[in-house]
Formats: structure tokens, C-alpha cells, sequence
């Protein structure tokens, strides 16, 4: 029987996943990767793959599972075998040189990055950046790694000599203009099947540490600091948003073969819209959801459960 096989590190992001597929009555099973054997000369089974695997999976003592779902997705693909977010969509999920060049290559506006290796070349590029404000992030990120917010040089070379500076896992720091909003938020754009489902508003006035999903409230957002926010309102909403990026952002994912994201942007104050994250991985708040009645997960199981479908009725038409 044909299944949906879903590829993963970390089961406490993935069951809200598993517990929609359970819901719709759909056949599945879970590959976890962060560790295994590939045989190259087997055929993989028949069904449709997802992959879920996250740039951040070193922090959990799954180093090299990305290094590892990298092969199984080569062997999948090699053996044409329906995979959602695929190799591709993996080599943008931990490389956000990669992304930023991807989504130049289609138009999206990125902040200025210079990308260096060596504590005296981050120094180096931060000089070169020539902004009053910049930001640090990894590479090879999420949860918020490396991500410190700066407003001098000798503050940065302070924290890059010190004890607390935090050596990126690829050794690729980027160094980052700041863009700052005059609103204390972001926008997240997800998206199901390269589709828009909805946008979340995330209040950024607490700082880096906004990442929507239930089961891990910090991500890699380099949102202003300091600004006091009103408590009544939460910190994720579900927002109407009409605006010509989201076909630009349909078009990166079309481009770059990648079914399911999550995309995150600021406006500075001339309104100018800056992309910064595409997570290939994306998780979702059920708080906002539970208010919008909009549902990802549902959705994205909807979507792969459509696609197995699509398997089935192939797989009788060619038999």
C-alpha cells in the first residue's frame, strides 16, 4: 500500500503533523533522521516523501541529520519518487546564502549580508557594511542562533572576542544591515502546495525570540528590541494580507521546488518590504490559528493526502 512518508529529526514538531494524517485517516509512517543507512542499489517503496528536516537539528545532538536526509532525498529523486520539499529545498533550509541568492535570482528585495568566516573577518565585515546598526545570524541557522543585534563596532569586537560568541556550526557568520520598522512586528507568509494559505502578524517587542510554533517559542528573527508593545494584544495573529510579494514569494517556491514554507518579512519605515528567513521546515501557532479557524498542519495533510491520491489513481491507470 502506498504511504506518506514523512522525513524528519524531531518528533515534537512532527506530531501535530502525524496527528492531522491520523485525523483525515491517512496511511503514513515516519522516517527519523538523525541517523540510519542509505543502500543506493535498493528501490525506496512507493508513496509520496515530505521531508521536515530543519537547519537546526545540530542543537538537538542530530548533527548530521541534514547530511543524511541529503542522500535519502538524492536516492529518492534518483528513483522518481514523489518528494515534497526535496534536496533543493533542503539546501535552501540551511544556507541563508543560499536563500538570499534564490530569492534575489526572482526579484525579493534581501537586507545588505556580507557572509564571512573568522572572527577578525566578521570585524572586518561589519566595517564594510558601513550601517550605524547590523545584525549577527548563522548561516546554517533557526532558534535565534548567533542572532545578536549590534549598534557599534567596538560592541561587536567585544562579543566576538568574548566568552559568549557562538561559533556558527558551517562557520559562516552573516553580517546583516538592521531594519528597522516603525511598527513593533514581522510578517510570516505560509504557505501549503507553493500556495498562500495566510499571514501571521508576530509582535517583536520582546525581542528575537518569536518562532510561532507551540513547541519551541524561539526563532531566528532579527526584529527591533525594546519596544513596548500593548499587552492585550498577542504576540501571533492571523492577519488579512493582500500585497504583491505573495506572488513573488509563489514564484521563488515555484522556481526552487519547494512545496511547503514559511517566509518571514519586515517593512522599514518608507513601507519597503525586506524578506530575511525561508523555512522549509514551518511550524505554526495553534493559539492564532484556534481565532483565524485557519489550519496549517490541516492543510499541509490535506495537500500531501491529495497528492497520494494522485499516486493511486496513477499507479491503477498504469497497471
Amino acid at each position: 500500500m502506498n504511504k506518506i512518508y514523512v522525513l524528519h529529526e524531531n518528533s515534537e514538531w512532527t506530531i501535530h503533523l502525524t496527528n492531522r494524517l491520523e485525523e483525515l485517516g491517512l496511511p503514513y509512517e515516519e522516517w527519523h533522521l538523525d541517523q540510519g543507512v542509505v543502500d543506493l542499489s535498493s528501490e525506496p517503496p512507493q508513496g509520496v516523501f515530505y521531508s521536515r528536516m530543519s537547519a537546526s537539528s545540530h542543537t538537538r545532538n542530530h548533527r548530521y541529520a541534514p547530511e543524511l536526509t541529503e542522500s535519502v532525498l538524492a536516492w529518492l529523486e534518483r528513483n522518481n519518487r514523489k518528494v515534497f520539499n526535496g534536496s533543493r529545498a533542503l539546501r535552501l533550509e540551511v544556507s541563508k546564502v543560499n536563500q538570499y541568492m534564490a530569492l534575489n535570482a526572482v526579484g525579493i528585495r534581501t537586507p545588505k549580508t556580507i557572509a564571512a568566516v573568522g572572527r577578525g573577518q566578521i570585524l572586518e565585515a561589519a566595517v564594510k557594511l558601513e550601517a550605524g546598526s547590523f545584525i549577527t545570524k548563522h548561516n546554517r541557522a533557526g532558534k535565534g542562533l548567533g542572532v545578536q543585534l549590534f549598534h557599534s563596532i567596538d560592541s561587536l569586537r567585544e562579543y566576538v572576542d568574548g566568552p559568549t560568541f557562538e561559533e556558527p556550526v558551517d562557520g559562516i557568520t552573516l553580517v546583516q544591515e538592521y531594519i528597522q520598522s516603525p511598527e513593533p512586528f514581522i510578517t510570516r507568509c505560509e504557505f501549503v502546495g507553493g500556495k498562500f494559505v495566510y499571514a501571521v502578524q508576530v509582535d517583536t517587542s520582546e525581542g528575537f525570540e518569536l518562532c510561532p510554533a507551540d513547541a519551541c517559542q524561539i526563532g531566528d528573527l532579527f526584529c527591533p528590541v525594546g519596544e513596548e508593545a500593548p499587552q492585550e494584544k498577542p504576540k501571533f495573529q492571523v492577519v488579512d494580507l493582500h500585497d504583491p510579494i505573495i506572488e513573488l514569494y509563489e514564484k521563488f517556491l515555484q522556481e526552487n521546488k519547494i512545496a511547503v514554507a514559511g517566509i518571514e518579512f519586515i517593512r522599514n519605515a518608507d513601507g519597503e518590504i525586506y524578506t530575511y528567513d525561508v523555512n522549509t521546515n514551518t511550524n505554526y501557532n495553534s493559539d492564532a490559528e484556534r481565532v483565524s479557524g485557519k489550519f496549517g498542519m490541516l492543510e499541509v495533510a490535506k495537500f500531501l493526502g491529495s497528492e497520494l491520491k494522485k499516486l493511486e489513481k496513477g499507479t491503477l491507470i498504469n497497471s
